[in-house]
């Protein structure tokens, strides 16, 4: 079992930051600021966020000042994902700043020790020439739709030009694509990312076996940890937890 304690939550979150980073070449802008980072990716961008700050010590007023600026220069809100385990005199400069809930997500982890390879038939890796098709596959789960914008169809690309991304892609019967997800290891810890599965082929495992491929890399590359985040108690989370994973904290991203 996996215990949740401020030193996990550092390496989940230093991943995270690690891996909003690597979102940063191709004309995305980023800031390191207070142990983690801001991204800029487009104004109406999932990836234009805030991520890992106050884990490692108190955040000054100067430094939220300067990550307000960096976004709305940028003419975006800003967002910021809090860990509950960050600094707590964050969350209230935070608050007497005028900051909203906007949403939660459940961070889960597992100890990959005693974890053996299984086999993934229906699920295997895309191709550096396959990223629109991974991006299209993806985006029709995260988004709910058929037919992708440009900018949504831009979020998969992020995601599949990320430095040290292993992007998998399911298929159905046939051998038509289903869905996609990622993965990437970060000092031997394995973050599982970018889920999704278009509606028609979901009750169907294929979930579950993209999960079970990325815990057979992570395990063949070394890590001790694999960590996740989905929307609180929605079928994505039931399928992490059918392969072992568990609720180890609740993010929450604040708006202004």
């Amino acid at each position: 079992m996996t215990f949740a304690d401020l030193a996990l939550a550092r390496r989940i979150e230093g991943a995270q930051s690690a891996q909003a980073l690597g979102c940063a070449p191709g004309g995305a802008a980023a800031l390191e600021i207070a142990g983690g980072c801001a991204i800029f990716a487009g104004v109406d961008s999932p990836l234009t966020q805030a991520v890992g700050l106050g884990l490692n010590g108190t955040v000054s007023e100067a430094e939220l000042d300067e990550l307000e600026t960096f976004f709305r220069c940028r003419g975006a809100r800003v967002a910021i994902e809090v860990c509950p385990l960050a600094d707590a005199r964050f969350l209230e400069m935070l608050s007497a700043r005028g900051y909203r809930t906007g949403q939660f997500d459940n961070v889960l982890a597992r100890s990959l020790t005693g974890v053996e390879i299984v086999i993934t038939p229906r699920v295997r890796r895309a191709t550096p020439n396959e990223g629109d098709l991974w991006a299209h596959s993806v985006g029709r789960g995260f988004f709910e739709q058929t037919e992708l914008t440009t900018e949504e169809m831009d979020v998969g690309r992020w995601v599949f030009g990320m430095p040290g991304a292993m992007c998998y892609l399911a298929c159905a019967a046939g051998g038509k694509p289903a869905g996609g997800a990622a993965l990437i290891v970060t000092q031997s810890l394995g973050t599982l990312f970018a889920d999704g599965v278009a509606r028609p082929y979901r009750r169907q495992r294929l979930h579950q076996e993209l999960i079970a491929a990325r815990l057979n890399e992570a395990l063949a590359q070394g890590c001790d940890v694999a960590a996740a985040a989905t929307a609180p108690a929605g079928a994505s989370q039931r399928n992490y937890e059918r392969l072992g994973f568990q609720v180890v904290y609740t993010r929450v991203t604040l708006t202004k």
